[in-house]
């Protein structure tokens, strides 16, 4: 089945895990559970960092020394929510103005002590200009941000 493209895609998942962890493993283990092949670099990923605080970026950094920075650190709020941009356009291309770049905000909401809810918001997607409804479909495909969450939540559970 496929969705209608909307410029917001909304996800969410709980895991069973303190808050404050699954906060924690989500900024700090991000290129964890980031799928490889998505990698707008030359060279294999190394890694991904998540620089953690406000005006940080989020990046890959290949095999061969190369960086792809496609995310900028908006708001860190430890550990209730983090918003970044998505600076990567309908091409599957670095997007250099942040005018047409979207957000993506990820809320953690305390279920129990062990167990939270964590909330996925993509939105602005339609800022990307034409062919916008590109990078909609791709986030809210089974290899975006459900695949991500999917991985996240399976790192979770394995309790490292």
């Amino acid at each position: 089945m496929t969705e209608t493209a909307t410029a917001v895609v909304r996800r969410e998942i709980v895991v069973e895990a303190p808050i404050e962890r699954a906060f924690t493993v989500f900024t700090e283990r991000f290129g964890d559970f980031k799928p490889a092949e998505h990698n707008l670099l030359d060279a294999p990923i190394a890694e991904t960092v998540f620089e953690p605080r406000v005006g940080g970026h989020i990046y890959d950094r290949g095999l061969d020394g190369s960086e792809c920075r496609w995310a900028r650190v908006l708001a860190y709020e430890p550990p209730d929510r983090v918003v970044f941009s998505w600076d990567i356009g309908p091409q599957w291309q670095l997007e250099s103005d942040p005018e047409n770049t979207s957000e993506v905000e990820v809320r953690f909401v305390a279920e129990t002590p062990q167990r939270t809810r964590v909330e996925l918001e993509h939105r602005h997607i339609d800022r990307h200009g034409p062919g916008w409804q590109a990078v909609s479909d791709g986030v809210a495909d089974d290899a975006g941000w459900p695949l991500y969450l999917a991985r996240y939540a399976a790192l979770i559970s394995e309790g490292s």
